[in-house]
């Protein structure tokens, strides 16, 4: 709470040899030849610009500018002035070195490292890759010194991998036992498990360097496929069929959820509009300029055009909530309108699927298809009403299970969807359902008292999302065989999709024209929308699947363009669209104040949330939020931090 005070409070008492004591203003610069002094029942600053250790050890050379020393008191000892340079104050508690040279404020523990050594890029690393447990717990006594944080995982952590470890060694041991030889090193499934495990680790990898973990997934693929360690042929070739519509589903599902029903029945004229023009604006120039450069018929360059023009929640979603939770452009509900739209546009590029794949690759006439197209349309909203509905009733809201119930019931019922409408021939039916039923469900949840900002069904799907995404990238990556690849057509490729990029954002700022949103906000709406991840790496392969079915080899190629189109523009967007977004956020939106009723923190944020820093506009102080987490650790210190607040108003 140092930094509350701080922060709250225009004045500290100053202690000079020339003078008694002074204060001086917020924003007046403090000379650093004086020495600071403040006291409160809990905290003391002083200086001068040497600090000294609380141990009484040699003291330690300050760092440059204005430095203070900011000491956590006991509560048993009194409030003094004389009692101020008493060594027993220093005996518990924390130290924080303040720096104006660098706006911030750091805490640092009496059996932490030094300053200097927290300032090194290693320690940042490791600070940002393991952030120190909470709450009750037990571990070794020799752990804290063996393996010291955050340079070493806590036990927890460790256990907790070893448990994931054994549970994977025991649940192939039963594959093995029942598959026998597949199962085996070198068998075509133990190879797509290791895929898998190394897509894992590839994206945590790029996690790590603040870029898309699906980028870094991609990429494992990619090189599994071109050095030979993975071949799918055989009966295996269905069984990546089925997980990749089992990941449609958690993608579609997602989507749906994240839809506001609120926002979207008083905005929903300006998000249609949004969306739709954007949306059919990209698909139009993809598929003219594939059709002109890479010479595909007009058939598959509308089809291809319709796949590549839907938005990635998987790339904007975790950045917008990153900026949401600092509180920019909450005012005027940017994050809720882009979230929408990019679940609308998902929502047109399914459509298009189904009914492109019905009329390219179907054996009837084309009047037939005609005729097919709407009443797939309507089939998926029908389904997918049906079974919102259902689920508003079924399990009973007071049920204790009734989240866990509601799970099973939308996966159960978005299986059905997507696997039944297949069947009979209505492919483009089964993704819109799961999509409907989904944003029909929360629709009636939200009825029932359930938050959308706080959804524990969403929450699930998030953790289904965690396993399904590395197995949908990680095998969309083996598609590409870079020996194929040519340095023409990639070029052209490039050039096709930052022709449609640069026209979306163009005709995105025409149409928020009329609304309250300045330039900056616009611009901001339209970079957010150029990421491409999800939906091309789930529609993309699906196209080549089922023109694999239909055996016709000039409609293979063209399927094999489109996929090859599709990873390249996810290479090409995904990362730059998430640096886009996360670094144009803070220059081009504006920060509520916490005070804001529109303001309130993201749903399920992201463990990269805290490597943020909550900036003050007054002062351009900043103070870090892991630190802040550790500063009220226990109840005991909320406690103390909570009590010192309320006399610093007082004061």
């Amino acid at each position: 709470m140092a930094g509350v005070y701080i922060r709250r409070h225009g004045s500290v008492m100053v202690d000079s040899p020339s003078s008694s004591s002074a204060v001086h203003p917020r924003n007046q610069p403090t000379p650093a030849a004086v020495a600071l002094r403040w006291r409160s029942d809990s905290y003391q600053v002083n200086g001068p610009c040497n600090s000294v250790d609380p141990l009484g050890n040699n003291p330690r050379t300050a760092e440059p500018g204005p430095v203070v020393q900011l000491t956590k008191l006991r509560h048993n000892c009194p409030a003094h002035e004389d009692d101020l340079q008493s060594p027993h104050h220093y005996q518990q508690g924390f130290i924080s070195v303040i720096s104006e040279n660098r706006k911030s404020i750091t805490f640092q523990n009496n059996n932490e490292p030094p300053s200097s050594i927290e300032l090194s890029w290693w320690y940042i690393f490791c600070l940002k890759c393991r952030q120190k447990e909470v709450g009750p717990g037990w571990e070794p006594g020799c752990w804290p010194k063996t393996c010291p944080h955050p340079y070493c995982p806590s036990y927890r952590h460790v256990a907790r991998i070893l448990a994931l470890l054994v549970t994977v060694t025991l649940f192939w041991g039963v594959v093995l036992a029942v598959m026998g030889s597949d199962a085996k090193p070198g068998g075509q499934l133990f190879n797509i498990a290791v895929l898998v495990v190394f897509a894992y680790l590839g994206g945590w990898v790029f996690r790590m360097l603040t870029l898309p973990a699906l980028v870094g997934m991609l990429l494992v693929g990619i090189v599994y496929k071109n050095v030979g360690l993975i071949h799918i042929e055989g009966h295996y070739t269905e069984l990546v069929s089925m997980l990749r519509k089992i990941a449609l589903v958690v993608i579609f599902t997602r989507a749906g959820l994240d839809l506001d029903p609120v926002a979207l029945k008083k905005l929903y004229c300006r998000v249609l509009f949004l969306a739709l023009v954007p949306w059919c604006t990209e698909a139009a120039v993809i598929a003219t300029t594939v059709h002109y450069l890479l010479n595909l018929p007009w058939p598959f360059a509308i089809l291809c055009g319709s796949i590549i023009a839907a938005v990635a929640p998987a790339v904007v979603v975790p950045c917008l909530f990153r900026l949401r939770t600092k509180g920019y452009g909450v005012a005027k509900g940017i994050p809720t309108l882009i979230i929408a739209v990019a679940g609308i546009d998902d929502a047109a590029s399914v459509i298009a699927f189904g009914v492109g794949t019905s009329m390219l690759f179907g054996s009837n006439s084309v009047t037939y298809d005609l005729l097919l197209s709407p009443v797939s349309i309507a089939a998926g909203i029908l389904y997918g009403l049906i079974w919102g509905f259902i689920v508003k009733y079924v399990p009973e809201r007071s049920d204790p299970y009734v989240v866990p119930l509601r799970i099973l019931m939308l996966t159960g019922g978005g299986l059905l969807a997507v696997l039944g409408f297949e069947r009979s021939s209505l492919e483009g039916a089964g993704p819109l359902a799961v999509i409907i039923s989904s944003f029909t469900s929360i629709y009636f949840w939200t009825k029932q008292g359930w938050n959308i900002e706080d959804n524990p069904v969403a929450t699930a799907f998030e953790i289904f999302w965690m396993i399904c995404e590395p197995i949908l990238f990680g095998l969309t990556g083996t598609q590409i065989v870079l020996k194929e690849l040519d340095l023409k057509f990639v070029t052209v490729t490039v050039m096709c999709v930052a022709i449609a990029f640069v026209s979306r954002i163009f005709i995105t700022i025409i149409a928020a024209s009329g609304s309250s949103l300045n330039f900056k906000e616009k611009l901001f709406i339209a970079l957010s929308w150029m990421a491409k991840a999800s939906v091309q790496a789930a529609l993309g392969p699906a196209v080549l699947e089922v023109a694999l079915n239909n055996k016709n080899q000039d409609h293979i190629d063209y399927s094999r363009t489109i996929v090859m189109v599709c990873i390249i523009s996810i290479l090409l967007t995904a990362p730059a669209g998430a640096i886009i977004v996360s670094l144009s956020g803070t220059r081009l939106l504006t920060k509520a104040k916490p005070s804001n009723e529109q303001w309130r923190r993201g749903p399920r944020p992201s463990i990269r949330d805290i490597t943020l820093n909550s900036e003050d506009e007054e002062n351009g102080t900043s103070v870090s939020n892991d630190l802040q987490v550790q500063e009220c650790i226990s109840d005991v210190a909320k406690s103390e931090c909570t009590a010192a607040e309320d006399r610093s108003d007082k004061i």
